[in-house]
Parts: structure tokens; C-alpha cells; sequence
């Protein structure tokens, strides 16, 4: 497995850098890819492609720019085996799908000898620099790669250029029940909505209630802090009542941190200090705090 440095290398370029100035026909592709101009049926779309979901006013709307200007960009394709006058989309499929409404016969691409891996790779980094996935469609790719290439978060969130808590916080989207995902996937629900229920025994219901009532990000965290302030003020009054000291130092660290701090009595004179967290962004913070960085 390559190592993140030879990763980044490969990338940090960015998608710009990809385009480069039109080589001459070779034997062996360079490096930049080689710019060509090809019939658009010879183009095929990927099964590596992390988007699924094309919107058909999105299209029309791209394809009406497409028949008044042209294609301006190219797609980054690679060569089909066993086909070399085929080429499978890299970068680029919306405006495959548009060119085609529009009626146009040929489009540029930039042809690049690519595996599979740096064709996941680079689908997701321009999906996500045109903001073009919805978040189950990020959380998959990022899925996929973790699970067929064995990344770790850390060199993920290094290749893709997006921070850990980013990454942390998208892949937790893959363990909301499946209806909740749905509402994800027709863009009923942000992943600013969602995030709050992630392991929730009853996503499901606040789901419903956010999507039929409009409800707001900030709605719905204060709706879910409602419910577990209720659902700890209830365990309070069926446990041993706490003494003064201890609900002044509860109060104390919880003023001091801005999140909820609880003691937690164990055996003799041990016990427990729990804090929690909303999100990774606030777990990030509490390691800073606890370790002076």
C-alpha cells in the first residue's frame, strides 16, 4: 500500500494541475494524461463513481450552458481494457450526461492511465470540491476506500484534504436507520440535521418531525438537548440524591469546558467524571483542554 506522502504527492497537484498542455501520441500515456477529442458514445460511466443521484433540472439546466457555449472543461477518462477506443469516466460524468442533452457528437477528455484506486481517489476529491455529492454519497466513497484500499482516517482525511472530524462525522451517517438515510438522499435532510441522531433509538420519529415541520439545524439540536436533559432529569430522581459539593462541581466544570459534566459515584470513594460531546469538533476541543494543546 502506497504511503500517505506518495499519496499526496500523486494528488496535491489538485484537479486543475490534471488538465496540463496537450501531449503527443504515444505508446505509453504521460504522466498529465494526453487531451483528445472522442465521440461521445466511446465514453462510458464508471461503477467507481460515488455519485449516484443526478438531478434532471441540475442537467438541463448544464446542457442549455453546454448547447450556448460548448463543453469548456474536459472529463478525465482512462482506457477501457481490452477496448482502447472506449474510455470509463474519471472525473466528469454530469457533464457526460449533459453534453448529451444538448446534442453534442464529440467532447475533449484527457485520457490518463489510472487504477482503481486513484479512480476512486480523484472521483471523490472533484465530487467533493464541486460540492456535487450528497452526504451519504461522501460518506460511501470515503466507505469504500477504507474498506477496499484499508485507509486509515488519518491518511484519508490527509488525501482527500478535508479534516478528521469532517471525515469522522460523515462516515457516522452510515449508521442511521435506513429511513433516515432516505431523507438524506433526496436532500429532505442536511447532514446538519442528521448528525444529532445518530444512535438514537428514535431517529426515526425526529426524522419525520424535522422534514414535516421545516425544522431548522438549530431546531432540531435543541429539540434533542430538550429530550436527554428530560431523560437525565428523570434518572436523577429515581437515583440517590447528590450532595451540594458534588452539584457545585458538576456545575463548576461544566461552566468551565461548556459541556455537560456528571459525576458518576462508584464504590468508596471512586467514581466517575463524565463529559459529554455533541459532535467530534467538541471532542477535539476536550483532548486540546486535557492535554494543553
Amino acid at each position: 500500500m502506497a504511503s500517505a506522502a506518495q499519496k499526496n504527492a500523486r494528488l496535491g497537484r489538485g484537479l486543475a494541475s490534471l488538465i496540463g498542455e496537450p501531449a503527443n501520441t504515444t505508446q505509453k500515456l504521460p504522466l498529465e494524461g494526453e487531451q483528445r477529442v472522442v465521440a461521445v458514445e466511446q465514453v462510458r460511466p464508471s461503477a467507481l463513481n460515488p455519485r449516484q443521484t443526478f438531478r434532471e433540472d441540475d442537467l438541463e439546466e448544464l446542457a442549455n450552458s453546454i448547447h450556448e457555449k460548448g463543453l469548456v472543461q474536459p472529463l478525465i477518462v482512462r482506457p477501457v481494457k481490452g477496448l482502447p477506443s472506449d474510455y470509463e469516466i474519471v472525473a466528469g460524468e454530469r457533464r457526460w450526461r449533459a453534453a448529451q442533452k444538448a446534442g453534442v457528437l464529440r467532447i475533449p477528455v484527457i485520457v490518463r492511465d489510472l487504477d482503481d484506486r486513484e479512480v476512486l481517489e480523484l472521483a471523490i476529491i472533484e465530487n467533493v470540491q464541486r460540492a456535487d455529492l450528497n452526504p451519504l454519497e461522501e460518506a460511501l466513497g470515503y466507505q469504500e476506500l477504507v474498506d477496499r484500499y484499508e485507509y486509515t482516517q488519518e491518511d484519508l482525511a490527509q488525501t482527500i484534504g478535508k479534516s478528521r472530524s469532517h471525515l469522522a462525522n460523515t462516515l457516522r451517517l452510515l449508521k442511521l436507520p435506513e429511513p433516515v438515510q432516505v431523507f438524506i438522499r433526496e436532500g429532505r435532510l442536511s447532514a446538519g440535521h442528521a448528525r444529532p441522531l445518530i444512535g438514537r433509538a428514535d431517529a426515526e420519529a425526529i426524522a419525520r418531525n424535522i422534514v414535516e415541520k421545516g425544522l431548522s439545524v438549530r431546531d432540531v439540536e435543541a429539540m434533542v438537548q430538550a429530550r436527554d436533559t428530560k431523560n437525565v432529569s428523570t434518572a436523577k430522581r429515581k437515583g440517590p440524591k447528590k450532595d451540594a459539593d458534588t452539584r457545585a462541581f458538576e456545575r463548576e466544570v461544566t461552566d468551565a469546558l461548556g459541556l455537560q459534566a456528571e459525576i458518576k459515584p462508584g464504590s468508596g470513594e471512586s467514581g466517575y467524571l463524565m463529559i459529554k460531546y455533541g459532535n467530534f469538533d467538541q471532542l477535539d476541543y476536550l483532548k486540546k483542554r486535557l492535554t494543553g494543546g
